[in-house]
């Protein structure tokens, strides 16, 4: 790396810093204005709001990374058109690109950076406040993945499950009823049970203090036998697969929704649309990162005072537009109004495209037309 390199670097990353550490303490003084009560009202341990806060981390960082970013490279780029640096560098015989080269290698820096990050942290940590907040002002333990009142249909085996309640982070069930019908749709026999636990290495459901009832093929009760224990090896079931049919999308990992996906395929197009969209859009998010960079590099760079806050009004502004897109094409994917890719990636691409266009404009030595005038 050159001593140019580094210097643009190290104009850009101060401030990227800056923004980024600024945008994570201002949200968490807002939060805590908002929640504080609620921790206080409900006496929650000092490492219960330290485990609140640690978990939606990851979340604000996604949302930081962007948005910092742009406004680094604008600040570092104008401060330095301003003191003619950038001409400086010009005309020492470095083009453009060359010039933006560094900051296009951040942008990828960071957009592996938030490709981790939504992987499965971010997610994840979308759901934690309302959970962690209802817990506590129920007073009762806390259940993040706790499902109650479900109904669950396995088309492929026959099966109806029915569960009072369902945690599958630790693998339980309270109060269980399963249903099992025969080739042709009659009621075949019913477990009921207190309580279910699944074990994943061997593959098999355990049920605590029930009873079994069969049935004729008239629906009549044929046989009813009561017991303490009762293992089940032949059932696909398990407890993410029965509880997954009700999880919000935008809450799931990428594995989760591979998962979800693969066994809820017999839904319908609609319903799995907002699960295969979020997919999508769990890879093209990131790349928001490097747009960023790609928008502001060329509208950073000016030769007169008079365009500079012109250029910075449309940086900014395109970026909220990209914003803005990639909101309605969620919804228009989650809809199942256009497929999951295009809702994900058209966003990514058409402001790429005029991220690419503004380079070109800029490497010609064009004035960059103003859209937003």
């Amino acid at each position: 790396m050159q001593i140019l390199d580094r210097y643009l670097l190290i104009r850009v990353l101060q401030p990227f810093l800056y923004c980024v550490v600024g945008f994570v303490s201002v949200w968490l003084v807002f939060d805590l204005s908002e929640n504080a009560p609620t921790f206080l009202e409900n006496k929650a341990p000092l490492s219960m709001v330290l485990q609140f806060y640690l978990l939606r981390v990851p979340e604000i960082l996604l949302i930081s990374l962007p948005i910092g970013i742009l406004l680094a490279v604008l600040y570092a780029l104008t401060q330095m058109s301003r003191r003619n640096e950038i001409i400086s560098m010009l005309c020492a015989g470095r083009s453009v690109i060359r010039l933006l080269m560094p900051l296009f290698l951040l942008g990828l820096v960071l957009t592996g950076i938030a490709t981790a990050l939504n992987y499965s942290a971010a997610p994840h940590a979308g759901a934690v406040k309302k959970e962690i907040l209802t817990d506590l002002r129920k007073g009762g333990d806390i259940n993040r993945k706790a499902v109650r009142g479900h109904l669950y249909r396995n088309r492929e085996d026959r099966r109806f499950w029915y569960i009072a309640r369902l945690n599958p982070a630790i693998e339980r069930l309270a109060y269980v009823q399963i249903i099992q019908e025969d080739a042709d749709g009659n009621l075949q026999r019913s477990y009921y049970a207190d309580e279910a636990t699944y074990d994943h290495a061997t593959r098999t459901w355990r049920l605590n203090r029930g009873k079994v009832v069969d049935f004729t093929p008239q629906g009549d009760v044929k046989d009813q036998r009561y017991f303490e224990v009762l293992r089940l090896r032949n059932f696909s079931e398990t407890p993410w697969r029965i509880s997954s049919s009700v999880l919000d999308a935008n809450f799931l990992s990428v594995p989760e929704l591979h998962e979800y996906l693969s066994n809820n395929s017999h839904f319908t197009q609609g319903r799995l649309a907002p699960y295969r969209t979020q997919l999508a859009y769990r890879w093209s998010l990131p790349w928001g990162c490097f747009i960023a960079v790609l928008i502001a590099g060329p509208l950073g760079i000016v030769y007169s005072r008079r365009g500079l806050m012109g250029s910075i009004t449309m940086a900014i502004g395109l970026f909220f537009f990209l914003i803005l897109g990639s909101s309605l094409f969620l919804a228009l994917g989650k809809g199942d109004r256009v497929g999951a890719d295009m809702a994900a990636w058209a966003p990514v691409a058409i402001f790429g495209g005029i991220g690419i266009f503004m380079m070109w404009m800029r490497t010609t030595n064009r004035e960059i037309p103003n859209i937003l005038s």
